[in-house]
C-alpha cells in the first residue's frame, strides 16, 4: 500500500481522536480526511496506540483478457464468453454398441503401423478395410434401438450449445445475470447474428469435461437460470429478435435450495410467457430434452431435433424404476416412451429431423452445426412472413394438436398381435330363480321326450348350453376379481401374446410354469370365494343339459344303426337274395349293356323284386315302433355292382386323357412360373397371411385354374364327354325308377293320425 508524507497526528491533552475528526470537515492540522481513510495512522495517549489498515482486495474473475484480440471471429464482444478453446484434445468415448467396430479399427493401426515399418506398400489392404469399418458402422448406425439414441444423445463428446452458436453465427455476444442476483451457469444467453439477420440465442449448457460439467451443473438449470432466460425472452420481444433456443439438459435441477426457490414457479412463468411472444421462435433439440427442464426454454413455433437426440417426459432409467422396480429394464422403457425423433415427428410433437454423420454428432461438429444453421434459417423464413396474430395462433395450435388421434384406423397385423384385447362388458347375470325356471321347464320336456319316444328339441337344448356357459364364465370372472387374481391373468395373456411368435423352448418351459402355477392357486382358492355355491349349481344345471343331449344324439345313432341293421338282414335272406342273384345272372347273360336294351319281361321281374324289398322293409321299420312315410333305397347297388362292360373302359379312357392333359398344360412354363409365385408367396405369407397376400394367393390361383380350364375345353374332350354324360343319362331315364331312388307316399289322411317323426332312409 503506498505511503503518505504526513506524519503521524499525535492526540494531546483532553482531546480525543473522535473530537478532532469531528472538528472539521476538511481536515485535521492540514491533513484531508479522505487522505486519513487511506492513510495509515496512529493516535498515541501514553503507552496506547490506534492503528487501522486497508488489505488489497481480490480481483473478480472476468472473462474478459488483458490483451483482446480485435480480429477474433465473432467479434471482439467474443470474449466476454467464458467459453474458451480447449488446452487439451478430448479423449475418445467408444460406447458400447460400438466396440465390434473397435476391431476393424485396431486392424486399420496395425496394417498402417506395419507399412511405416516396413515401407512395403498397403494402401489396397488399409482402403479395403476403411470401406469395410465404413460399411459396418453405416449397418450399424442404421439399425439404432431407442436406448442406444439415447446413449448418443448423452456422448460425453457430443458438440454443446455454444460450439454450435460460434459454429453458425457472424457474431455473438454473450449476456449474463438474471437481475436478481445470480448468474446460473447452466444456461447460456446471447445475442448473434446470422447472415446479417439478429437472433436471441439460448440454451442449456453442458460441460466438455469434467470442471466444466462441475461447474455447468451438468447442464441442469436453477431457477437463476430459467429466470435469466426470461429476461432475455422480453428483451427480444420488446426490440423484435427472434428467439432460438437450444435444448440439452437431464432435466432442471431439483435440489433443496432450486425448490425453496422457486424451481416450478420458475419454469411455469416461462411456458406463461413464451405462449405470449410474438416473435417467431424455433427451438432445437441437440441432445437430450428432459421433462419442464426442458420444456421451460421449448415452447416454440416449430421443434427441430438432431436425428440421434431425445425428448422425454421422464429418462428411461427412472421410468423402468417406477414401473419395473429397476434401472435394468431402460432399454424396454426407452423403447415404450416414444422418445426418439423420428417417433416423435409421427406423432407431431417434432416439427423436423436434422441429419447427423455417421457416428454421431461429435463425429463432425462443423458440419452437423450447418446442418441445425439450414433448418433455422429455413424455418424463420417461414415464421417471419407470418403476421403476429397469425403466429400467437400458431404457437398454440402446434400444442393444442399434440396427443389428437383418430380411431378406427385399421391396426397393423404385426401390431395388434401385442396389443390388449379389449374387455368385454360383462352382460348382466340371469337371476337365479329365473334360470332354475327355465332349466326345469327344459328337464319337463326332456322327461316327455324320452317317455313318448319323441326327438328332443335340438336348438332349445344348445341355446340352453350356451347361455350356461356364459353365465359360468362371468361367475368365474367374478370369482378372479374377489381373488385378486385378474391382473395376473391379463399378463400371463400378454406374455404368451409376445412368446407366440419366439422360438425360445425355456420362455415357452417358463410361461408354462407360471400357467400351472396360477391354476394351482386358482383351484385352491376358489372354494372361498363368495359365488362359489351359485357357480358350482350352474355347473350341475348344465352338466345335466349335456348329458341329457348326448343321450339323445346317442339314441338317433343306435337307431340309424338298427335299420342299417335291420336292411342288410332283409336283403340278405335267402329267398330275396337268390332272387336278386338270378336276375344279375339273368343280366350278364343277356349281354345288354344299357337298361334300355333289357326286356319288358326282365323289366317286370326287377320291380317286382323292388316292390317285395320295398314291403318287407316297411314291416320291419312298423315293428321298430316308426311309421313309415317314404322308404328309399338303393336296391340296384345290389343289381348293378357291376357297371356296363363298354361304360366302364370309356370312363377311364376319359379320365386318362383328361389326366395327360392337365400334366401337359402344367409343364408349360407360364403355368409353371405361376405355380412357383404361389408356392413364395405361401412361405412368405406364413402362418398369419395379410389381407394383402390372401388376395394375391386367390388371384394367382383363380389365373391357374382358369389356364387350366381353357386347356381342357378342347373340343375333342368336349365331344367326348357330352356322348358318355349322354349315354348315362339315357340309360338312367330308361331304368323307370330303377336308380335307387325309389319312394312311396304315404296316404294323406293319414298324416294326422300319429305324433311320432317320420323317417325316411337314403
Amino acid at each position: 500500500m503506498a505511503s503518505i508524507s504526513h506524519s503521524p497526528v499525535a492526540l494531546s491533552g483532553s482531546s480525543t481522536a473522535s473530537d478532532l475528526l469531528r472538528s472539521s470537515s476538511s481536515g485535521l492540522s492540514g491533513v484531508p480526511l479522505k487522505t486519513l481513510g487511506r492513510a495509515r495512522f496512529g493516535a498515541r495517549r501514553r503507552d496506547f496506540t490506534v492503528s487501522a489498515k486497508i488489505g488489497k482486495a481480490k480481483k473478480h474473475d472476468y472473462p474478459w483478457p488483458d490483451d483482446p484480440d480485435p480480429n477474433v471471429k465473432g467479434g471482439i464482444l467474443t470474449h466476454l464468453s467464458y467459453f474458451k478453446p480447449l488446452k487439451e484434445k478430448a479423449k475418445q468415448v467408444t460406447l458400447d454398441f460400438e466396440k465390434p467396430l473397435l476391431d476393424i479399427q485396431k486392424k486399420i493401426v496395425d496394417v498402417q503401423r506395419m507399412a511405416n515399418e516396413t515401407g512395403f506398400d498397403f494402401s489396397d489392404q488399409i482402403i479395403s478395410l476403411e470401406n469395410k469399418y465404413q460399411q459396418a458402422l453405416k449397418d450399424l448406425y442404421a439399425h439404432l434401438t431407442p436406448i442406444q439414441r439415447v446413449n448418443i444423445a448423452r456422448h460425453p463428446n457430443r458438440p454443446t450449445f455454444l460450439d454450435h452458436v460460434f459454429n453458425i453465427t457472424d457474431k455473438f455476444v454473450e449476456l449474463h445475470g438474471d437481475r436478481a442476483g445470480y448468474n446460473d451457469p447452466a444456461i447460456v444467453t446471447g445475442i448473434g447474428t446470422i447472415d446479417g439477420r439478429r437472433y436471441m440465442f439460448m440454451g442449456h449448457q453442458k460441460g466438455r469435461n469434467t470442471k466444466e460439467n462441475v461447474q455447468r451443473n451438468f447442464g441442469m438449470p436453477t431457477p437463476h437460470g430459467y429466470r435469466k432466460a426470461l429476461r432475455m425472452m422480453r428483451y427480444a420481444d420488446h426490440h423484435g429478435f427472434p428467439i432460438i433456443t437450444f435444448i440439452d439438459t437431464p432435466g432442471a435441477y431439483a435440489d433443496l435450495k432450486s425448490e425453496e426457490l422457486g424451481q416450478g414457479e420458475a419454469i411455469a412463468h416461462n411456458l406463461r410467457t413464451m405462449f405470449g411472444l410474438k416473435v417467431p421462435i424455433v427451438s432445437i433439440v441437440i441432445g437430450e430434452g428432459g421433462s419442464g427442464g426442458a420444456l421451460a426454454i421449448g415452447c416454440a413455433n416449430k421443434l427441430l431435433m438432431l436425428e440421434n437426440a431425445v425428448f422425454y417426459v421422464a429418462s428411461p432409467e427412472a421410468c423402468a424404476a417406477i414401473l419395473w422396480k429397476s434401472a435394468s429394464a431402460a432399454p424396454k422403457a426407452a423403447e415404450k416412451l416414444r422418445i426418439t425423433a423420428g417417433e416423435l415427428c409421427r406423432l407431431q410433437v417434432a416439427d423436423g429431423i436434422i441429419p447427423e454423420p455417421l457416428g454421431g454428432a461429435h463425429a463432425d461438429p462443423a458440419w452437423t452445426s450447418q446442418q441445425i444453421k439450414i433448418a433455422v434459417v429455413d424455418a424463420m423464413d417461414e415464421l417471419m412472413k407470418m403476421e403476429t396474430e397469425e403466429l400467437l395462433k400458431h404457437r398454440m395450435l402446434k400444442f393444442r394438436n399434440i396427443g389428437g388421434f383418430q380411431e378406427g384406423i385399421p391396426v397393423d397385423p404385426e401390431r395388434k398381435v401385442n396389443m390388449k384385447n379389449r374387455e368385454e362388458s360383462i352382460v348382466d347375470k340371469t337371476p337365479a330363480v329365473e334360470l332354475e325356471d327355465e332349466v326345469e321347464k327344459l328337464r319337463q320336456q326332456i322327461f316327455n321326450a324320452n317317455k313318448s319316444d319323441t326327438e328332443l328339441p335340438e336348438s332349445g337344448l344348445n341355446e340352453m348350453i350356451e347361455k350356461l356357459k356364459n353365465e359360468i364364465e362371468h361367475e368365474y370372472f367374478e370369482a378372479l376379481q374377489t381373488m385378486g387374481l385378474k391382473d395376473r391373468i391379463v399378463m400371463l395373456q400378454e406374455e404368451f401374446a409376445k412368446a407366440r411368435t419366439s422360438q425360445d423352448e425355456l420362455l415357452h418351459a417358463a410361461l408354462a410354469d407360471k400357467m400351472a402355477k396360477l391354476k394351482d392357486e386358482f383351484n385352491q382358492g376358489l372354494p372361498e370365494a363368495p359365488n362359489y355355491p351359485s357357480l358350482m349349481n350352474k355347473v350341475e344345471m348344465l352338466n345335466e343339459i349335456i348329458k341329457a343331449k348326448i343321450i339323445s344324439e346317442k339314441k338317433t345313432a343306435t337307431l340309424k344303426q338298427e335299420i342299417n341293421k335291420r336292411f342288410k338282414e332283409v336283403i340278405g335272406r335267402p329267398d330275396l337274395k337268390e332272387k336278386i342273384d338270378a336276375l344279375k345272372a339273368e343280366m350278364e347273360t343277356s349281354e345288354i349293356s344299357t337298361i334300355e336294351g333289357l326286356d319288358d319281361e326282365l323289366k317286370e321281374k326287377i320291380l317286382k323284386v323292388k316292390q317285395e324289398i320295398e314291403f318287407e322293409m316297411a314291416e320291419v321299420l312298423k315293428s321298430m315302433g316308426l311309421d313309415v312315410a317314404g322308404v328309399g333305397f338303393k336296391a340296384m347297388d345290389f343289381i348293378q355292382e357291376t357297371p356296363a362292360p363298354d361304360v366302364k373302359p370309356k370312363i377311364e379312357e376319359l379320365n386318362e386323357e383328361i389326366k395327360r392333359g392337365i400334366e401337359d398344360v402344367v409343364r408349360s412354363s407360364d403355368l409353371k412360373s405361376k405355380i412357383e409365385l404361389v408356392r413364395l408367396e405361401l412361405i412368405k405369407a406364413g402362418q398369419t397371411p395379410d389381407v394383402e397376400s390372401i388376395d394375391k394367393i386367390k388371384a394367382l390361383d383363380q389365373e391357374i385354374r382358369q389356364t387350366i380350364a381353357e386347356a381342357m375345353n378342347s373340343s375333342k374332350l368336349l365331344e367326348k364327354f357330352e356322348k358318355l354324360n349322354a349315354e348315362i343319362s339315357e340309360s338312367a331315364e330308361s331304368s323307370g325308377g330303377l336308380n335307387g331312388n325309389f319312394s312311396q307316399e304315404t296316404p294323406k289322411e293319414n298324416s294326422s293320425e300319429h305324433a311320432r317323426p317320420v323317417t325316411e332312409l337314403n
